[in-house]
């Protein structure tokens, strides 16, 4: 099972990262009803932080960021039918509810996925931390440079004044000594 497929197929709802029904009984090469079914049987192993049901809202919404219509089965007449969306640790659980060698498979794939997702996200906040500290290191820099210019155009201006002349000044009638 290639990862890019699988990573294709989770989504970003209410902040957590999620696989939907439908996906998930395309991957085990199930009926997404007998998918259901099987939870719904086994509820007690799925709380909130394992699956949740999608509002209407959220349907639209997906269907507006681009899971097509066509990626959606045609039992899905949004609003009459519930959607199930499982978390990383619902998609672990499935795997004891619909125990056939396929579940198991990929299971792992997904697992994979998800733990490579992670580590993006973790690499990705590094990265960003670091241009953070870098770019404040810099302005820091900056700012010095700056004000070394300004004070060295500040002196230039004093140098260039003019100066009085220092010592006695003859005037042009006393220039002739007798």
């Amino acid at each position: 099972m290639e990862l890019s497929i699988i990573q294709s197929k989770i989504y970003e709802i209410r902040g957590i990262r999620v696989m939907l029904d439908f996906d998930l009984a395309q991957l085990y090469e199930v009926e997404n009803r007998a998918l259901k079914q099987a939870v719904r049987r086994n509820i007690a192993r799925f709380p909130d932080d394992f699956m949740f049901k999608l509002s209407k809202d959220e349907s639209n919404y997906l269907i507006n960021i681009g899971v097509s219509q066509n990626v959606i089965p045609s039992e899905y007449n949004i609003g009459s039918s519930e959607m199930f969306a499982f978390t990383e640790q619902g998609v672990a659980m499935l795997s004891s509810v619909l125990r056939s060698e396929k579940a198991i498979e990929v299971n792992i794939a997904i697992v994979r996925a998800f733990v490579m997702l992670r580590k993006y996200a973790l690499g990705y906040a590094e990265l960003n931390q670091k241009l953070e500290n870098f770019m404040a290191e810099t302005n820091i820099q900056f700012s010095e440079i700056y004000q070394a210019l300004t004070e060295l155009a500040e002196q230039k201006k004093e140098l260039e004044k003019p100066r009085k002349p220092i010592g006695f000044s003859i005037s042009k009638n006393q220039t002739n000594i007798n």
